[in-house]
């Protein structure tokens, strides 16, 4: 009985040490590994006995350790894949522009080169490459180059981008209504195409509170993409005007756009240091010698009305719901430049991102 019992014991001791040389093969499935360790375990303890407690015992303690080891093999790849699939409001290698104002985008890695884009303040790109102290970056619809001196960049920008991102609802039908209240009997505060994004203010369910330029509205959970994002660059593509513009329409324009990617300050008339819808179009008709009240529904009254069609650079589009609550300057080509939001400052937007109330011409 003795002898048989001895030969049972290295029988359980050839399984134990056979188990235990396999577990670093089996280590390199992690999920599979478990699963046959756990097995390998509970038979061994169903014929435990006093004889080969220590040997068990030894196994249980190779076996945690293997299982372990899988467990954090299983996880440095996860952090890995994590890692490489992780985002940060969108970007994989984020860069953030660290400047006063806005940062020049160029064609070409040389300050000689021809300006593409601005990147506001606070706003992130995609770094693509470095050359030099210069660094190719991707954001919104430009892509080009800026002084890497200016880019906050790693783990600095990741911790920062939180505090400077905002949660944008992106319309996903082809015409968005923005309502005065959460309800579908209120007044339609603007009309939006598809693709507009809006600033989310506040998520109350079924209906979003918005931004719009500086009015707050509601729109449609069912109705919008949400998501956090970082403020984009702006392009500067060549403004193409229609024939029979003069040149002064031509010059207001472009005195107008240089002033793209500066801050939007409520009751602001400065150019360079902030101005609202209204601050911003009396400060630049100013220059022209054509001086317009501080209100948008006021300086709907200067002027002559005319269709949106017959629209032309240096006109003014105007925006609202009940009332007029924006303005703007159209810059030809389907496009206007306005003081928009704190969000996003003085920018380049479609002329017919929300429905234009009216439209006033002031320079004939």
């Amino acid at each position: 009985m003795k002898s048989k019992n001895k030969r049972w014991i290295s029988f359980i001791t050839v399984g134990v040490l056979t188990v235990a040389m396999s577990l670093p093969v089996f280590a390199a499935t992690a999920g599979v590994t478990a699963g046959v360790s756990e097995q390998a375990a509970d038979k061994v303890h169903e014929r435990e006995s006093s004889a080969n407690a220590g040997v068990i015992s030894a196994l249980g303690a190779c076996i945690d350790l293997s299982m372990a080891k899988a467990t954090i093999s299983t996880g440095e790849k996860t952090m890995t894949a994590a890692g490489m699939q992780d985002e940060t409001c969108g970007y994989t290698n984020l860069g953030i522009a660290r400047v006063e104002s806005n940062l020049n985008v160029r064609e070409q890695a040389s300050e000689e080169a021809e300006l593409v884009g601005k990147l506001p303040r606070d706003a992130g790109c995609e770094i693509l490459g470095t050359e030099g102290e210069w660094s190719q970056i991707q954001s919104g619809e430009v892509t080009g180059y800026v002084k890497s001196e200016f880019l906050m960049t790693g783990k600095e920008a990741e911790d920062y981008a939180p505090g400077v991102s905002s949660t944008i609802a992106t319309c996903t039908t082809q015409t968005l209504r923005v309502r005065e209240q959460p309800n579908t009997e209120c007044e339609i505060l603007a009309l939006m195409p598809e693709g507009e994004e809006v600033e989310v203010i506040e998520d109350q369910g079924d209906w979003l509170k918005v931004s719009v330029d500086s009015e707050e509205g509601y729109v449609s959970a069912d109705y919008v993409k949400v998501s956090n994002e970082l403020t984009k660059a702006m392009t500067m593509t060549e403004v193409r005007y229609g024939q029979g513009v003069s040149d002064v329409k031509v010059d207001l324009v472009a005195y107008a756009c240089q002033f793209v990617g500066n801050r939007y300050v409520w009751g602001g008339t400065s150019l360079t240091h902030g101005a609202d819808c209204s601050g911003f179009t009396l400060s630049v008709y100013a220059k022209y010698g054509i001086y317009l009240p501080h209100s948008s529904a006021a300086q709907a009254n200067y002027g002559r009305r005319i269709s949106p069609s017959e629209a032309q650079p240096g006109d003014l589009f105007f925006y609202g719901g009940g009332r007029i609550s924006h303005v703007a300057i159209y810059i030809g080509n389907g496009q206007i430049v306005h003081a928009s939001s704190e969000r996003t400052g003085i920018k380049i937007s479609n002329a017919f991102y929300r429905s234009p109330v009216c439209v006033v011409r002031l320079l004939d």
